[in-house]
């Protein structure tokens, strides 16, 4: 079993803006990193956001040119699991979908050797059914970053029913040397800050639909109001639609309440492809054309 001084080389699986954002994070620590995703045009992405994202913090002097070059050459491409066989430690930061991520943690137990920790990003599955999909569950770890990684300080660790103490004890501590505050959660459906947080964003969402106020309104309320950095919808926006709504419906069911049931506008907005910054527009318009789907209440 790794611990976290001996988790020198990382397997982050995921292009997207979460895995790069860990790939660099991993990178910048001194780990080899091996990035695969299938999609090679998302794997070049990566890497150009990446090498863009140190080389800012160079310039800015917070990393010196010597170490931005050599984070960049610690980081590897590719495109099979695999190529993650000798990894010490696994990041999983794909699509956020149960069948999806136990399907890869089947593949990644038989691949990894024997003494490799298996971590997921999800936001609010459950480990502990990630871990009934391996052989090793007692090395199935939540590692939640928040986005953007580089730059949110806080890494959210949820043990699964059998993740063993020298597991958590090496996560914790890999975690703090990516410069991480962390918190810890039991394995209950959202963990800690999406159980608090995506409430209050279907909040935001129903108070837009039944026409309380604009969506202007509502955000600046909760900025000027409550003293947040941004309103709910606009980070619901940065966070992505389909997150929401896909961490709501965990809520749902695993919890059995329907104060955690999805807003109607949020599953209308999901279903035009209105996912918000990603993709141009979600509550917000970010430059693109806005879609037809307007606040339209039912009640």
């Amino acid at each position: 079993m790794a611990t976290a001084g001996e988790i020198a080389a990382v397997g982050v699986i995921g292009a997207g803006q979460m895995g790069s954002g860990i790939a660099q994070l991993a990178a910048a620590a001194g780990c080899a990193v091996l990035l695969l995703d299938a999609d090679s045009a998302a794997l070049s992405r990566a890497v150009a956001s990446i090498s863009a994202s140190l080389r800012r913090l160079a310039a800015k002097g917070q990393l010196s040119q010597a170490a931005c070059e050599d984070s960049i050459k610690r980081i590897r491409c590719v495109s099979t699991v695999q190529d993650l066989r000798d990894a010490d430690l696994v990041i999983e930061a794909i699509v956020e979908n149960e069948d999806v991520k136990k399907k890869l943690f089947v593949e990644l137990d038989k691949i990894t050797k024997p003494s490799a920790i298996l971590a997921s990003n999800t936001s609010s599955i459950s480990i502990t059914r990630l871990a009934s999909a391996t052989k090793r569950p007692s090395q199935v770890i939540g590692m939640h970053f928040f986005n953007p990684p580089p730059i949110m300080k806080l890494i959210e660790i949820i043990r699964g029913a059998d993740t063993s103490d020298e597991v958590f004890a090496a996560v914790k501590s890999f975690s703090e040397r990516l410069g991480k505050t962390v918190i810890c959660s039991q394995d209950y459906p959202g963990f800690i800050v999406n159980r608090i947080l995506m409430p209050m964003i279907n909040e935001a969402f129903w108070a837009l639909y039944t026409g309380v106020a604009t969506q202007e309104d509502i955000d600046t309320g909760m900025k000027l109001g409550t003293n947040h950095p941004m309103g709910p919808l606009q980070l619901a926006d940065f966070i992505g639609l389909d997150v929401c709504l896909s961490v709501l419906r965990v809520l749902h069911n695993g919890l059995g309440d329907n104060k955690y049931s999805p807003c109607p506008l949020l599953v209308q907005y999901v279903d035009a492809g209105r996912l918000g910054k990603k993709r141009g527009v979600g509550v917000y318009s970010y430059g693109q054309k806005s879609s037809s789907v307007k606040p339209k209440s039912s009640l």
